[in-house]
């Protein structure tokens, strides 16, 4: 049974493209039905984390409204920071699932009991995942994880007091 879920950003979180304004900020596109999820899921007593290699104070900021304050940004080694939050956490690898979508993430892999992928994630990734969402990389993937964990845990339902951001 899963405690600790963590998310890569972008291909997971976001679609993976970004929008380069001209003064060098990305902007990313996000599922508000995963918005929603993840709240629920903060609710709901699942822990959550988002690790990424890229950096967005945006997303820093709407995760933590969302309940989310395990996020880490500019990192190259995830599995270093899975390592350390499991231990922060006293939370065992077999107790841990993390979805991503790209090579990178090969690494995170590598030290925790479930790998879950979006659809679209590439054929590494594909070829290494514990359960490949029918949904694509945000577009719903987030929501398919969080729910199934949720619902395997019987904490799935319409809560009450939780408002879409």
């Amino acid at each position: 049974m899963s405690k600790l879920v963590i998310f890569d950003l972008d291909g997971v979180l976001t679609n993976g493209k970004v929008s380069v304004m001209p003064n060098g900020e990305w902007i990313r596109e996000m599922d508000i039905k995963d918005g929603f999820a993840l709240q629920h899921a903060v609710k709901s007593g699942l822990q959550i984390a988002v690790i990424t290699g890229s950096f967005s104070t945006a997303v820093g900021e709407r995760l933590k409204k969302l309940g989310i304050h395990n996020y880490f940004q500019n990192v190259s080694s995830k599995s270093a920071i899975l390592n350390e939050l499991m231990k922060r956490l006293a939370i065992k690898p077999e107790a841990v699932l993390f979805m991503g979508d790209d090579i990178p993430d090969l690494d995170a892999f590598s030290v925790v009991g479930l790998k879950a992928c979006p659809a679209d994630a590439v054929t590494e990734i594909i070829e290494n995942a514990d359960y490949i969402s029918p949904q694509p990389g945000g577009n719903g993937c987030v929501r398919d994880i969080i729910e199934k964990v949720l619902r395997t845990q019987g904490k799935w339902s319409a809560p009450k007091n939780i408002q879409s951001i």
